[in-house]
């Protein structure tokens, strides 16, 4: 029997240090998968992300079996696919498209990572009270994945106003009225003051965007906080919460569950989680502040995948 071959990718800018390909690969390793998966840089293609159904088109043409979305296109690649699982329309996001013949299925893996990676890292942290900085499409995953935990109310902040007010109203279409509301920055010192915790969702700490969110004087416990970012493993923000003794939550956990559910929906074969997060943790040691580096191309690769 030939030996199941699949080929994916992943479209985003700025994503030469990604995680996925390794993890991926690796699992479909010891699953004796044959598995390919390739970076389609838009920064590096010189390709506006306004593009991004060209190139989920040309992936379709090309024989890919399914890509990863990640930022700037989880919104923009909504319009260019021909049919959303419930959960990403509920979003209005997408980070997994998976090709079913002819036809592309958007999906969303982001608010299931993210969920389980906060069950699994904070299972008792108190969510009364959360503030959100970010409204993107990873920020719409994390926000709807707090809400339908149980969060009591969800304060959204974003640098664009009306991203912010545009993801509340469709959360309080999901969720009702009252659990959700947004806010601008100059509210942030009254916001954390009686929050539970803070979830970061912008790209501000990640390797090609340093710094941080806010001021480090406004990060106290009890308050946790929650960053989504994983390159650097310690991104300012967590470093600074830390210090200031605050309970908190890197990004590498929702990264390698939402990989975890991706695999599964690329290839139908459930990833070994656990295995999963050891392999991250290696990446993290071998390439903290080197480019990541993954298992090289074979020679050769047959049309059947």
């Amino acid at each position: 029997m030939p030996q199941p071959s699949y080929l994916v990718g992943l479209i985003g800018s700025g994503i030469g240090t990604s995680f996925s390909p390794a993890l991926h690969e690796r699992e479909a390793d010891r699953q004796n998968l044959r598995y390919l998966y390739r970076l389609i840089d838009i920064e590096t293609l010189g390709v506006a992300p306004g593009r991004v159904g060209e190139l989920v088109r040309c992936a379709r043409d090309m024989g890919f079996d399914g890509l990863n979305i990640t930022h700037p296109c989880k919104q923009l690649v909504l319009k260019h696919l021909d049919a959303l699982a419930p959960q990403a329309e509920e979003l209005g996001a997408v980070n997994t498209v998976v090709f079913e013949g002819a036809r592309s299925v958007g999906h969303n893996t982001d608010v299931t990572g993210f969920a389980a990676s906060f069950d699994r890292f904070l299972p008792d942290a108190r969510i009364q009270r959360v503030v959100q900085l970010g409204a993107g499409g990873a920020g719409a995953a994390v926000a709807h994945a707090l809400l339908a935990r149980g969060c009591g109310h969800l304060t959204v902040l974003d640098t664009l106003p009306g991203k912010a007010a545009g993801l509340a109203a469709s959360l309080t279409r999901h969720f009702g009225t009252g659990r959700v509301s947004t806010a601008e920055p100059h509210q942030l010192t009254a916001l954390l003051a009686h929050a539970d915790g803070l979830v970061h969702a912008t790209p501000t700490g990640m390797a090609t965007h340093p710094g941080l969110p806010l001021r480090a004087e406004l990060l106290r416990p009890p308050l946790w906080v929650a960053d989504i970012v994983y390159r650097p493993l310690e991104t300012e923000l967590l470093r600074t919460a830390r210090a200031h003794g605050c309970a908190t939550l890197d990004g590498v956990g929702m990264v390698v569950l939402q990989a975890a559910d991706a695999f599964r929906l690329f290839t139908g074969h459930e990833p070994d989680r656990t295995r999963m997060f050891t392999d991250a943790a290696e990446l993290a040691h071998a390439t903290e502040g080197e480019p990541l580096c993954v298992r090289p191309s074979p020679p050769s690769r047959s049309a059947e995948h």
